[in-house]
Order: C-alpha cells, then structure tokens, then sequence
C-alpha cells in the first residue's frame, strides 16, 4: 500500500546560510551605516538588531529576502514583538518554527479528508502526518490539495513507498 510522510521542517544549514549572507548585507551597505545593525542565530531563534524601528523592518526585510532566495518558507518564521534594547535600540527575535504539532495535524487530517478520495488515510504520528491510499494516483493528488491549501505553516512530502 502506497504512502508517504506529510513534514513540516526548515534546513538549518540554509538558514544559517541566509543569516550570513544578511549579516553581511547589513553590514556593507549604505543604509545601515552607523545603525549597528545585526542579524544573529542561536539555536532555532533569529535575533535582529538596530538603532531604530524603521532600520529594524529593513533588516528583517532583507533578511526574508535572503531566505526566500535560498527556499526558506517564510511561514516558518514567527515574529516575536519589537522590544526596547539598551541605549533605545530596538530589538526582535524571530522563532524558526518546525514539526507539525496536534492542531497543524488535524488541519491537515482535515484537507485530507474533505478530498473524500476512496482508500486514503491520514493518521497522526509524532511531528508527521502518514497518507496512505490504495493508488498512487490518490496520494498524489493528496499532496496537490496540500500544497494548494492556504496552511499557515509550510509543508514537506517525504518518504514516498509504493
């Protein structure tokens, strides 16, 4: 019986890509000369820092333009509240999100479902939704619907078996 996994995962290493190619950016260009600007990582936590609020949404603009250019779905990041840093710079911190828990399994239990395919399956396993059908044609239509679906966390297809 045919199936495959249904993750929600980002590739670190490409984010820590992005992170440097942002940095560097951040540091060379015109803009954001004498701002003190930096982007860092540590763990799964983005830190963006600048000496004002504008200055901080145009390095958080060119940092999602440097994950975008590397296929980083920006539904993975979640933004954290632009916080008072010392000397009056302002500071955010943007948490990488991955795994699908309870909740973003049962949205995608439910697309699934209403596809109404005979033979297909969905069940909940730790971080992964399984899909199994009796025809290949079924799960890829499965994973069609999915990537159609306006979900608000990015979704993987792995582990396909006939």
């Amino acid at each position: 019986m045919p199936t495959f996994d249904v993750v929600s995962e980002v590739d670190l290493q490409e984010v820590r890509n992005a992170v440097d190619q942002a940095s560097r950016e951040v540091a060379t260009r015109f803009d954001f000369r004498n701002t003190d600007s930096s982007v860092q990582i540590s763990g799964s936590e983005l830190v963006l820092e600048s000496s004002t609020e504008d200055r901080l949404k145009a390095v958080v603009q060119v940092l999602e333009e440097k994950l975008v250019k590397r296929q980083v779905s920006l539904k993975a990041l979640q933004f954290g509240k632009v916080e008072e840093a010392s000397k009056g710079r302002a500071r955010q911190r943007v948490q990488l999100v991955q795994g699908l828990d309870a909740d973003k399994a049962r949205q995608v239990n439910r697309v699934v479902k209403e596809l109404g395919l005979k033979g297909v399956s969905s069940q909940y396993q730790t971080e992964q939704v399984r899909v199994s059908g009796k025809k290949r044609d079924d799960l890829q239509a499965v994973i069609a619907a999915l990537r159609a679906a306006e979900l608000s966390f990015p979704v993987q297809f792995t582990n396909f078996r006939d």
